[in-house]
């Protein structure tokens, strides 16, 4: 059986000195996967210095070799906040106004890609199948094919794909796309995302769409298939059943004094709609007066990429925002929006989606958001909560049968749907619940990983 590679930019590897995490699903999915065949899991380290170590971290646990590289303070400005973090995610994001388009960031994009590739080459075997994950090393099957390589090599993208005429802003955009067609199997979260590629090659790179459906352009041929990710979904739902009678959340319900919970979770980032999500919630207390002192709302907002400018920028718009919220409508026993800067571990988080009335999650453009998923699979199925999800979550394709879908653009709007999910019936709230809970169960993490790589499998190679 050939083993797997898997590649990303971070590499979950476990550590023996301390108790296990509750990792990701991806993470755990992908662990689940290297373990059963054996394999490597290949990635940066996490350090940047001025003098790093020149060859990868090699660690063996459980059957599974992981292999850390370390970046130079210039790779990982370059690479890892530059072309990375202020080209691609904001291009990928639809974000034109926020993007940098830099020729500095660009060489370092490439370069580390190179290198990452040179020192995974040293790793791999001739049967090796290699799985590469998101937009930080679109690069590394060309690199890899350059020096030979014939494996199969996967990739899946776990942000959104924009447009054509959006991604036609890129400068140096063909040679990123040649890139692309180094794979055997290209993953996408949506349809609308498979469908963007797809257009970018047939009508702007001169391919053509062959009889089984893969596309041959820039002289190679590429398939694309639609893999939406998803979560553990048993898991989820037994621990948040767990926690929700634990002390801490016990501690938690009291603290709402029994309003209602409209509750947010997500990476402190402007792609997540948060501005106008708190604004909503602040249209919802003026436009109904009676809701005031019945409902809190609470964000949790970690801190992420905090180095480059617009994410500090995020953060004092947030807190701007939420003060002005709270100083227009608190009293003096009731903050209506708790705004906060840390994040959780997976279980304290499962709990508080299980006493959420209102799963709030209305990212501006969303890859997939399992937070969404979360939410569903931790309500308890008598007294399920609602979620409002927005339109341009890649989770609103799977769960829009069940979920209040918003434009997060359109603060009215939302803020009427979040007061129909505060007074929404329990039956519908369960008939909604059970819709989208249907969808989880035929759908998990562990469905995910199995149905991409038994493509890639069956790919030419």
């Amino acid at each position: 059986m050939s083993r797997l590679v898997v590649v990303s930019n971070r590499v979950a590897a476990p550590n023996p000195g301390k108790a296990a995490a509750n990792g990701g699903g991806l993470a755990v999915a992908m662990q689940e996967a290297l373990s059963t065949t054996g394999g490597l899991w290949f990635g940066w380290s996490g350090h940047a210095s001025d003098s790093p170590q020149s060859e990868p971290h090699i660690a063996e646990h459980a059957g599974v070799t992981y292999a850390q590289l370390d970046l130079s303070a210039t790779d990982y400005d370059e690479y890892y906040n530059g072309y990375a973090n202020s080209t691609l995610w904001p291009l990928f994001h639809y974000r034109l106004d926020l993007a940098a388009f830099r020729q500095r960031t660009y060489a370092g994009y490439h370069r580390v890609n190179a290198l990452f590739a040179h020192k995974l080459a040293q790793l791999l075997r001739p049967d090796d199948v290699i799985w590469v994950h998101d937009y930080h090393l679109i690069p590394i099957a060309e690199e890899l094919r350059q020096m030979g390589y014939t494996n199969r090599i996967g990739f899946f993208l776990h942000t959104p794909f924009p447009v054509p005429e959006v991604l036609g802003a890129l400068p140096n955009l063909k040679l990123l796309m040649r890139s692309f067609c180094a794979y055997d199997l290209i993953g996408f979260q949506t349809e609308s995302d498979n469908a963007a590629l797809r257009r970018y090659l047939t009508d702007w790179a001169g391919g053509h769409v062959l009889e089984d459906g893969r596309i041959e352009a820039f002289g190679r041929t590429v398939e694309t298939q639609v893999f939406p990710i998803s979560i553990d979904v048993a898991g989820m739902s037994t621990l948040a059943a767990q926690i929700a009678k634990t002390p801490t959340l016990r501690r938690f319900v009291r603290s709402l004094n029994e309003r209602q919970l409209v509750l947010g979770v997500d990476r402190l980032d402007y792609s997540k709609g948060m501005p106008q999500r708190f604004e909503a919630f602040g249209k919802l207390l003026e436009n109904y007066p009676d809701m005031n002192n019945r409902v809190t709302m609470m964000q949790i907002a970690p801190p992420s990429r905090e180095n480059v400018p617009e994410y500090q920028a995020i953060r004092a718009e947030l807190e701007q925002i939420a003060g002005h919220i709270n100083g227009q409508h608190a009293e003096f026993d009731w903050q209506p929006l708790r705004y906060i800067n840390k994040g959780y571990g997976r279980r304290t988080l499962a709990g508080f989606y299980r006493i959420a009335r209102i799963g709030l999650v209305t990212p501006l453009r969303d890859g997939m958001n399992l937070v969404a998923k979360e939410f569903v699979a931790a309500q308890d199925p008598e007294d399920p909560g609602v979620l409002v999800l927005s339109q341009f979550a890649g989770a609103a394709s799977e769960l829009g049968g069940g979920a209040l879908l918003v434009n997060p653009y359109d603060i009215e709007d939302s803020a009427e749907n979040l007061r129909r999910g505060l007074s929404m019936p329990l039956d519908e709230r369960k008939e909604r619940w059970q819709t989208m809970w249907a969808v989880l169960e035929a759908n998990t993490i562990e469905h995910w990983r199995k149905a991409y790589l038994k493509a890639l499998h069956a790919t030419a190679g």
